[in-house]
């Protein structure tokens, strides 16, 4: 870069090591969740959580002796302390409710199951080995329970053992979602326990490509609209989330009645991870937050659609991601992803279709950040050759690629970054 001065050093969020970038100091500018120290003993703060509800009963006063309870959990793609907080909730019933009376399934969605060193590296080998643990499967039908039409008429299946549950218990944790608004709270319901039909229905081309289906908003979102009104018509007794720093240290902790609790799970989560900003980029430099959000491609999309929200039409996306599991392997992504010639030919064909397909939503989204910017990937797992075919650019230098993107853009071009990815959510001010 001609007449390049001082450079700064930011260390990206990429798998678990990090990956540090050298950029010119005057023109970057770093966005970054407000940072809020993990607290100090979380076993405590979770267990207050639990006996000081944000609304309604503490969670002991919520289940009876005799009874069956099932709890809802996110799956290995999410930095949830499962083995933090599924013990603090086994703990508060240790005296209630027998473990083998407890049900964990874990909320995959559509994703694919967890293996057994995953669930123990989820959980603990103490809750793996005391408490039955089921990976739900939304493709298989005998594992699920017709539950009637809810919300904008979305045909609703929900796994059996939740269903069948005298307790249902959802926990996870709470960020800004890309195209739910937030994550944590009712999704832990639907889509994370979901059949395939209803998974389908709650991310078909017109809710998915509706401009409130964004990153902080629920309400009046058409996805989050019907997510809440599925766990309101079918049944949540208690809910428990978290919300994270960078390191991935509870920093907060909001249990009680599904809907107070998610508000103010979500506005904290705001608070921290929503950051205003007064212009468009040329150049935004995003990860996916690390491991384990960055494992495939097809998460990575999220850090994209953050950077979307503020690089100028025709600009410069660099996204830094691991991707040690592919695309994935798994899934509808790649097939869908790779099934028209170009990201308009993809969203055209999208907006024809009469039915939702698995993984549509993803490349949707995808679609509509490549419709609007370049996008380049760094990735230590994918070839130049596998993003082609996702319709990406590729680089192995992250420096020379947001370099080289300015110096195309002229000399007042500036560069965001994103180091954190989708940890954190920069929004243009009106």
């Amino acid at each position: 870069m001609a007449g390049a001065g001082a450079s700064i050093t930011v260390r990206l969020a990429y798998g678990e090591r990090g990956l540090d970038v050298r950029l010119p100091a005057d023109r970057t500018a770093l966005v970054q969740p407000r940072y809020r120290p993990g607290v100090a003993d979380p076993a405590a703060t979770l267990a207050d959580a639990l006996r000081h509800p944000v609304a309604g009963s503490p969670l002991r006063e919520v289940v009876r002796r005799g009874q069956t309870v099932a709890i809802s959990a996110c799956d290995s793609t999410r930095p949830q302390p499962r083995h933090l907080m599924i013990p603090a909730v086994l703990a508060e019933l240790a005296d209630v409710v027998r473990p083998e009376d407890v049900t964990i399934l874990v909320a995959t969605g559509t994703h694919r199951s967890n293996t057994d060193a995953e669930l123990r590296a989820m959980f603990g080998d103490a809750v793996v080995n005391r408490v039955r643990i089921v990976n739900h499967d939304a493709r298989n039908d005998a594992e699920l329970v017709w539950c009637g039409r809810h919300g904008n008429d979305v045909p609703v299946w929900l796994n059996r053992a939740w269903v069948d549950a005298d307790v249902r218990l959802t926990t996870g944790f709470v960020e800004p979602h890309f195209f739910a608004g937030f994550s944590g709270g009712p999704k832990l319901v639907a889509p994370g326990l979901a059949g395939l039909q209803t998974v389908l229905t709650l991310h078909d081309a017109a809710r998915i490509g509706d401009p409130r289906a964004t990153w902080g908003i629920t309400e009046g979102n058409p996805v989050h609209d019907d997510v809440r009104a599925i766990a309101a018509a079918t049944g949540v007794d208690f809910a428990f989330d978290v919300i994270l720093n960078r390191d991935q240290e509870i920093v907060g902790a909001y249990a009680g009645e599904l809907f107070a609790m998610h508000r103010a799970a979500c506005a904290a989560a705001k608070d921290n991870a929503m950051a205003p900003v007064d212009a468009a980029f040329d150049v935004v430099l995003t990860t996916n937050s690390g491991f384990p959000l960055d494992q495939n491609l097809y998460q990575a999309v999220k850090g994209m659609s953050a950077a979307a929200k503020v690089v100028k039409p025709g600009g410069v996306i660099v996204c830094a991601a691991e991707c040690r599991d592919g695309f994935p392997d798994h899934g509808s992504y790649r097939e869908v992803l790779t099934s028209a010639p170009s990201p308009e030919a993809l969203l055209e064909r999208i907006a024809a279709r009469d039915h939702t397909v698995p993984d549509q939503w993803q490349v949707q989204v995808q679609a509509a950040v490549q419709a609007k910017a370049r996008v380049v990937v760094h990735t230590s797992y994918l070839s130049a050759d596998d993003l082609r075919a996702a319709h990406l650019d590729h680089t192995a230098d992250v420096e020379k690629t947001v370099e080289e993107a300015l110096d195309a853009a002229g000399e007042a071009a500036r560069v965001c970054v994103l180091p954190e990815g989708p940890q954190t959510i920069p929004y243009l001010v009106d």
